[in-house]
C-alpha cells in the first residue's frame, strides 16, 4: 500500500491540504480560498468557522483526487498564516469575534499604549520582536477590551487563543469533545509572549497586554506526535506529528537546514528567513529574532526575519480594487510590454511599512507619475516593488550576519513570474534559484510530520529531496541598478508620516 504524508496549509487567502510522497512530490491537492473581510480601513478579518469547514472539504479533495484514505495517510503535518489570532469559546466551540488578519492595523492605539513605556523594543531582548500591530499579542488584547463579555470569559478561563493552526488541530482532534489545545515554537514565538531562551510563556509580559495565561495553548516543538485526528475527521486516527509557521515551514521545504542559509517566499506578503542556527542573533537592522525550528528534544534553531507586508496582495489590489488587470498573470503580460517602469515607483505600504522600516505611521504611494506613463508602466512598477522591498530586506540581512549571501533561494506562487525573478535577480546582484517543488510550505510541514513518524529518517534524506529548477543570473548594469534602488529608496521615504491622529 502507497504511504504519504497530508500536509494542511491555512494560509492567509486559502485553506489547501497536500499529499506529499517519500520523494517530496506533491501527489494531489485540495484548496478553497476563503472571505477577506475588510470592516474598515486597516481592518483585516477572516471568518474561522469557514476556515474549518474549508479545511476539511481541502482533505476530502485531496484523499479523493488521490484514491486514496487514511489508512494511506502516515502523518498530518500543519502550517498555518502564523500571527493571525482566533479567540473561542472552549465550551461552544464558536469563536467571539472574527480572525483578526496578521495584515490588521486597528491595535496601533494598543502599541502606542504599551510603547510610552519602554518604546516599541521594550519587550525585544526577551521575546524577539518590537510592539507592532503586526503580531498576535495587541490583537488578543484588543478582542478582550472591545468584544462584549470577552474580559469575563476569558477571566474565567472560557475562552482560548490560538493561531489558526491552533484552531485547525483542536477542531481536528475533537473540538468541545476534548479537542488538543497546543502549538508549535515557531508560531508561539510569533506572539509578544514566548521567551527566546526558555521557550516559555512569560506571564510578567501577558500581564501587561491583560491576557490570562490559561486562554494560551501548550507551546510543543516542532516535531513530535501531538495526537490524533478525532473519528468525525476522514483522517481519524492519523497521528498530528507536525506544526510550522508558513514562513518557516517553506524555510524547511527548502532544506535550509543550517547556519547560513536562506530561502524568500513570494506569497500575500514576503518573507526573508535567515537561519542563524543554536544562536540568537539579535538584529541592529530592523529584522525580527525568531524561532526557525525545533525537531522533539533537539536545540531550538533560530532565525532572522525580514517580514515585507504586501507584495503578492498589491496584484490582487491591482485586480480587484483598480480592475487594472482581470487575472494575476496579465500583470506580466502588461510590465513585458515596457522596457523600464517609465520611472513610476510603487511603494504598497497598505498596512504601514514592516521590515526594515517599522513605520505603522506610513500609507502606499505611487511616484513618479508623468503623462508619458501607461498602465503597463504601473504594472511594471508594482512588479519591482517586490523585488526592492526584497532587497533591502537583504541588505538588512548582510549587515545582521556579516556574511552576505551568495544566491537567494526562492519559492511561493510569484516565483512563477520570470519578469519578476529576472528583475529579483538584477537588483540583488546575484542569482536567484528556483527549486522544483515551489510549494515549499506545505513541504516543510510535511517533513517535520514524517521525520516525527519515522517516514523520513534524517534532514539528510530531505535534503536529497530538494532539486533546482530555474536559476536566474544577475545583467542589469551596476550603475543603472544602483540608480534605481536610490530612486526605490527616495519613494519609500515620502510614505512616511502620513497617519496622523485623525487619519488611519
Amino acid at each position: 500500500m502507497a504511504k504519504y504524508v497530508i500536509a494542511i496549509d491555512q494560509g492567509t487567502t486559502s485553506s489547501r491540504a497536500i499529499l506529499f510522497d517519500r520523494s517530496g512530490s506533491i501527489v494531489s491537492t485540495g484548496q478553497l480560498e476563503h472571505e477577506q473581510i475588510f470592516p474598515h480601513a486597516g481592518w483585516v478579518e477572516h471568518d474561522p468557522m469557514e476556515i474549518w469547514e474549508h479545511t476539511r472539504e481541502a482533505i476530502g479533495q485531496a484523499l479523493s483526487k488521490a484514491n486514496v484514505t487514511r489508512h494511506n495517510v502516515e502523518a498530518i503535518g500543519i502550517t498555518n498564516q502564523r500571527e493571525t489570532t482566533v479567540v473561542w469559546d472552549k465550551t461552544t466551540g464558536k469563536p467571539v469575534y472574527n480572525a483578526i488578519v496578521w495584515q490588521d492595523t486597528r491595535t496601533q492605539p494598543i502599541v502606542d499604549r504599551l510603547a510610552a513605556e519602554g518604546g516599541v523594543d521594550r519587550f525585544k531582548d526577551v521575546v524577539g520582536l518590537p510592539l507592532a500591530t503586526y503580531f498576535a499579542g495587541t490583537k488578543i488584547a484588543w478582542i478582550l477590551e472591545n468584544v462584549e463579555g470577552a474580559r469575563e470569559k476569558a477571566e474565567a478561563g472560557d475562552l482560548l487563543f490560538g493561531t489558526t493552526d491552533t484552531w485547525v488541530i483542536w477542531n481536528l482532534t475533537g473540538g468541545v469533545e476534548g479537542g488538543i489545545h497546543v502549538t508549535d515554537v515557531t508560531n508561539a514565538s510569533r506572539t509578544l509572549f514566548m521567551d527566546l531562551t526558555t521557550l516559555s510563556w512569560r506571564e510578567d509580559i501577558l500581564a501587561e497586554f491583560g491576557v490570562p495565561l490559561s486562554m494560551l495553548p501548550e507551546i510543543k516543538s516542532s516535531s513530535e506526535v501531538y495526537g490524533h485526528a478525532s473519528d468525525e475527521s476522514l483522517l481519524r486516527e492519523t497521528p498530528i506529528a507536525g506544526i510550522l509557521g508558513d514562513q518557516q515551514a517553506a524555510t524547511f521545504g527548502q532544506a535550509a537546514f543550517d547556519a547560513g542559509e536562506a530561502k524568500n517566499t513570494y506569497g500575500t506578503g514576503n518573507f526573508l528567513i535567515f537561519n542563524t542556527g543554536e544562536e540568537i542573533v539579535k538584529s541592529e537592522n530592523g529584522l525580527l529574532t525568531t524561532v526557525g525550528y525545533k525537531l522533539g528534544d533537539q536545540p531550538a534553531h533560530y532565525a532572522l526575519e525580514g517580514s515585507i507586508a504586501v507584495t503578492g496582495s498589491l496584484i490582487q489590489w491591482l485586480r480587484d480594487n483598480l480592475g487594472l488587470i482581470s487575472s494575476a498573470p496579465q500583470v506580466e503580460t502588461l510590465a513585458a510590454k515596457v522596457e523600464d517602469n517609465g520611472g513610476v515607483y510603487i511603494v504598497p505600504a497598505f498596512s504601514g511599512l514592516f521590515a526594515p522600516y517599522w513605520r505603522p505611521d506610513a500609507r502606499g504611494a505611487v511616484v513618479g507619475l508623468t503623462r508619458y506613463v501607461n498602465k503597463n508602466h504601473v504594472a511594471r512598477a508594482a512588479l519591482e516593488s517586490t523585488a526592492f522591498q526584497t532587497a533591502e530586506v537583504l541588505d538588512a540581512v548582510n549587515a545582521d550576519s556579516g556574511v552576505p549571501l551568495e544566491e537567494l533561494k526562492v519559492d511561493g506562487g510569484m516565483t512563477a513570474n520570470d519578469t519578476l525573478m529576472q528583475f529579483q535577480a538584477d537588483v540583488l546582484g546575484v542569482p536567484v534559484v528556483r527549486p522544483v517543488v515551489a510549494e515549499t510550505t506545505a513541504l516543510g510541514a510535511a517533513y517535520v510530520a514524517g521525520l516525527a513518524v519515522g517516514f523520513w529518517e534524517n534532514l539528510d534524506d530531505l535534503r536529497g529531496n530538494w532539486q533546482e529548477d530555474k536559476r536566474w543570473e544577475p545583467n542589469l548594469d551596476p550603475a543603472e541598478r544602483d540608480r534605481q534602488y536610490r530612486l526605490w529608496k527616495k519613494a519609500v521615504t515620502r510614505t512616511f508620516d502620513w497617519v496622523d491622529e485623525d487619519v488611519r
